[in-house]
């Protein structure tokens, strides 16, 4: 399987969703009028701002506003953009849009901090301060509007409307934070496990981050690799802190370098702990197949419930690549089906009346608390919580000869292992496409480009007799050694088409949907943070240690038929740097650093290594006759 190779450029559109593209045809200039204005913060700063107003003033209108670091273009008066707010049927509603570039981007003035983070209290201007000040001028300054506003944004503007939800100001009434990090040492962005997600840092960074001399409405020009081999570019390049030979301009990557544990510096950046008094509706997006903020969604409506308990939280999530849902159809990702319009069907059936409802008192809201697409099964469900009532937690344990049950293990002996040597200099690939790009479609791509390489351990079930659903968070226990002092494992949950699974079709590409090995979930975890993300320990050689971590929240149907698989690996990539297998400074790693090591991986009674399934209803899958 092929995944997308879009330019960087095309990558920054395509995540950030500044403009989105591929929804209905609607004629923006006809319909509204364009004002650029530059609003002043209490500290004096100003920020550009671009106001879209309906031109019929008979009526009052709310505001839906979105900040963000990735500009706001069209820039002129007399350029308008394609698509207003989050789709055009919001504009077709009537809505005043407001879209914002934020302190230190583009053309606002002031300086760039990379996720300020939220001190209560604090005399010093940050992103929650600045979107009070915008929304106070707003609706004292802008005609025709109704003294409600609604904040939407995804991905960096997702974190923006988390921002805007603490201490919110009174005229606040709505908000739809979309892909939002909410922690960026746990699973969003630049981290998973402990571990540095190289290729995304190293191409953020060198187009967003860069340090500036002025306000300008031009991006930074995009980083020339040289090439079209990342995985070439990264392994020549060496450690992720050798990133700063191509760009000595990035404060922030610096940063990331001189905080290699979840140290004060991320702490600070975690935006759960905030989320304490929020009191006015919140719909939080969140997409299966989100490979750079997969984790934040669901952290964030966790944290609702727990620190704001009272408050009207929704948690929508469907099939989608990042930012996905704002953009076509939503019927296909990759090779893979969902038989229904599944973005078309949230921008319509779930966004458009959330907002409606809220901030124009218009229809009856229907929405319950979870909104989720199930895959596989391909179909919507309405939960009153999520996960759902009604899963039960069942172990998938790891056993000989490549095999995959529900059955616990009955050899008692530590001996019963599997094992592997891990290599540096020849580390496992995340994708089978050459690209310098990390790209969406690796996301639910075919496994089977690795899965016979010496490296990457494999287990599966028999072909099932029934569907098996689970609704919830896929865990891992993994009990392990080494040779060496530290080591990355990495475990992937894949869905295995039968062998008689029909092709697409049309079917330019010729691929071959028998045996598909459909990439469903997977994550990573360095060892050295085994027990603590902030207090690194080393791996005592050829001594087992307990690993648990989690692989995210999934709604999947395995049909009947179908095989479930288990991959274990020690690299992935250069989506995540390499680990030397030393107990070392990953980040400023020599090359003496990088060692061969023997992994194993424990599958007795003793030492169970399993993934941990929450199955939607009671009894026990079982494997077809």
């Amino acid at each position: 399987m092929r995944a997308l190779a879009p330019t960087l450029v095309s990558i920054v559109v395509m995540l950030f969703v500044s403009i989105t593209p591929a929804q209905s045809p609607y004629d923006v200039r006809a319909h509204y009028v364009k004002r650029e204005v530059y609003i002043p913060m209490r500290d004096g700063v100003k920020l550009f701002t671009i106001v879209y107003s309906p031109r019929d003033t008979t009526a009052r209108y709310p505001i839906l506003m979105t900040r963000t670091a990735y500009g706001i273009a069209p820039y002129g008066a007399d350029q308008y953009r394609t698509v207003l707010g989050p789709n055009n049927e919001l504009a077709k509603e009537g809505y005043i849009f407001v879209y914002q570039d934020t302190r230190g981007k583009f053309k606002s003035d002031g300086d760039f901090v990379h996720h300020v983070p939220y001190v209560k209290g604090s005399s010093h201007p940050n992103e929650s301060t600045d979107t009070w000040d915008a929304i106070d001028w707003l609706v004292k300054n802008v005609a025709n509007n109704n003294g409600r506003v609604g904040q939407w944004g995804i991905s960096w503007a997702g974190w923006e409307v988390s921002m805007g939800m603490i201490d919110a100001h009174p005229a606040l009434k709505a908000s739809s934070p979309q892909a939002p990090p909410q922690d960026q040492f746990f699973g969003d962005d630049y981290h998973s496990g402990g571990a540095y997600q190289m290729m995304y840092g190293f191409n953020w960074m060198s187009t967003n981050a860069r340090a500036r001399t002025a306000p300008s409405e031009r991006p930074v020009e995009r980083f020339d690799y040289g090439t079209p081999d990342g995985y070439r570019f990264f392994l020549a390049m060496g450690a992720a802190a050798n990133a700063k030979k191509y760009f000595d301009d990035v404060p922030t990557y610096n940063d990331h370098m001189a905080h290699g544990t979840y140290d004060e510096y991320w702490q600070a950046r975690n935006v759960p702990k905030d989320l304490a008094g929020i009191n006015h509706p919140v719909l939080v997006v969140a997409s299966w197949f989100d490979a750079q903020d997969f984790h934040g969604p669901f952290r964030m409506y966790r944290a609702l419930k727990e620190k704001s308990p009272g408050n009207k939280t929704t948690i929508a999530v469907g099939p989608w690549t990042h930012g996905g849902w704002a953009r076509g159809d939503g019927d296909t990702l990759g090779h893979v089906r969902f038989n229904s319009k599944t973005a078309a069907h949230f921008r319509s059936e779930i966004e458009l009346p959330f907002f409606n409802y809220y901030l124009k008192d218009k229809g009856q809201l229907r929405l319950a608390e979870a909104a989720v697409f199930e895959t596989g099964g391909n179909r919507w469900h309405d939960h009153d919580q999520w996960p759902p009532r009604g899963t039960r937690a069942r172990n998938l344990y790891l056993d000989a000869n490549g095999r995959l049950t529900f059955t616990a293990p009955a050899n008692r002996s530590e001996t019963a292992f599997d094992a592997y040597v891990s290599d540096p200099r020849k580390p496992v690939p995340y994708t089978a496409e050459t690209t310098t790009i990390e790209g969406h479609l690796f996301m639910v791509e075919d496994q089977r480009f690795v899965a016979s390489r010496p490296d990457v351990l494999v287990y599966e079930t028999e072909p099932l007799a029934d569907d098996v659903t689970i609704a919830g968070p896929i865990d891992v226990t993994l009990n392990v050694s080494t040779t060496g002092t530290d080591g990355d494992w990495i475990v992937k949950v894949i869905d295995v088409y039968p062998g008689d699974a029909p092709d697409p079709t049309p079917n330019p590409q010729n691929v071959r949907m028998g045996g598909f090995q459909m990439l469903l979930a997977g994550d990573i975890l360095r060892a050295k943070f085994r027990n603590s993300m902030s207090a690194p320990a080393a791996m005592v050689p050829n001594q087992p240690a307990r690993l648990q971590f989690t692989l995210g929240d999934k709604y999947h149907t395995f049909l009947r038929r179908h095989r479930l698989m288990v991959q274990i690996q020690s690299s992935w990539f250069p989506m995540f740097d390499r680990n030397p297998q030393t107990f070392v400074d990953i980040y400023h790693a020599k090359d003496s650093d990088y060692q061969k090591a023997t992994h194993q991986v424990f599958r007795s009674a003793a030492l169970p290594s399993f993934v941990k399934l929450p199955v939607l209803g009671s009894d026990a899958p079982s494997s077809a006759r």
